[in-house]
């Protein structure tokens, strides 16, 4: 097992601090990886070199713009994630960056080369930044036109943004959090180094080679933005041999922490299941479902393993005790019990 890279941004319902564990159950004839539910990457991040064919999709097109742009041009993110945390910047990228999603996702889907490593990096540093739920989700009640700042839920207009204060926490999060030491100076995002001297010199030169880092496993790893159920078909699966397919689908019930998409939506949930329990017996599948134990019954051949959940900035906590993983019948049994304690 190679060992795991840390995100570079905070996502709400990450697993990597259960990731090592779930590909225990995979094994090492497993050769072929699909993701369909990508997010903060945590599962290929932690994937093992023995896994020679990845596959992630997220249908956000912020989350695929970034791993994308990470994928053809880390040097690029980097400085245009370098950047410290200011209040008045942090809403006026997140307006920038909400006004570039129709087109994003058009350019997304219609060429699959393309990236855009501006949007990759004002959207990671403002992931971090960004204090609780609602980073570019488009449901605040404020944008800027004309020059000026407007409510437009007064109006007609579109999407817009929340006004609040950034993450003022003694640790940061996601890339902010991991930045290096320099000069005595704390790392916290409240108190970032500026781009001068040679304090900023290492701070870019840290990020550089971290996003490098990313690049290397991304290497092999192919970006789809869309429906996950494309990336589940044979051509993708089975035909490429024995495959872990890791679903981690929007719950459809507690907060959105971190990310923007659909968790409300629990037709997702409900069809990935159907998709597993359907495919569960293919002895070329290994499938991996994380949710919430909600008093499914686990179909005969399936084992389950449940873990403990932090409860991040989620006010009600009645689900940080019910995260499981169920696991199809040709995964490889598990070791030995264990309860885990998710990062926040």
């Amino acid at each position: 097992m190679t060992a795991a890279i840390a995100a570079p941004f905070p996502y709400f319902g990450g697993k990597s601090r259960i990731a090592a564990q779930v590909w225990e159950r995979m094994g090492r004839d497993c050769v072929n990886f699909v993701d369909p539910f990508a997010g903060s990457c945590a599962f290929l991040l932690a994937a093992p070199s023995h896994i020679t064919t990845r596959t992630i999709n997220d249908a956000d097109g912020y989350i695929a713009n970034f791993w994308r742009a990470v994928a053809s041009e880390p040097d690029a993110v980097a400085k245009w994630l370098d950047w410290p945390v200011i209040e008045a910047d942090l809403f006026a990228r997140h307006v920038w960056l909400l006004k570039q999603r129709e087109t994003l996702s058009d350019r997304l889907h219609t060429d699959p080369e393309y990236y855009d490593a501006k949007i990759a990096g004002w959207w990671c540093w403002g992931a971090c930044a960004w204090l609780g739920s609602g980073w570019c989700s488009g449901e605040g009640p404020w944008s800027v036109e004309n020059g000026a700042i407007v409510n437009i839920r007064d109006g007609d207009a579109g999407q817009g943004v929340n006004r609040k204060l950034p993450h003022l926490g003694n640790a940061g999060k996601g890339v902010n959090r991991k930045l290096p030491l320099l000069g005595g100076a704390k790392t916290g995002i409240n108190r970032q180094l500026p781009h001068l001297g040679d304090a900023g010199r290492a701070r870019i030169d840290w990020l550089i080679s971290y996003m490098r880092r990313l690049a290397a496993v991304l290497r092999n790893t192919r970006i789809t933005c869309g429906d996950w159920a494309r990336i589940v078909q044979p051509s993708v699966t089975t035909r490429n041999g024995i495959t872990a397919v890791l679903l981690d689908p929007p719950y459809g019930v507690g907060e959105m922490d971190y990310s923007a998409g659909n968790n409300h939506n629990g037709d997702v949930a409900a069809e990935v299941w159907r998709w597993a329990i359907e495919n569960g017996a293919n002895p070329l599948l290994r499938i991996a479902v994380c949710g919430y134990e909600d008093g499914r019954a686990t179909p005969p051949g399936w084992s389950v393993m449940r873990w403990k959940a932090r409860k991040g900035y989620q006010t009600d906590t009645a689900n940080s005790h019910s995260e499981t993983v169920w696991f199809s019948p040709h995964c490889l049994p598990e070791r030995a019990p264990m309860l885990f304690e998710q990062e926040a």
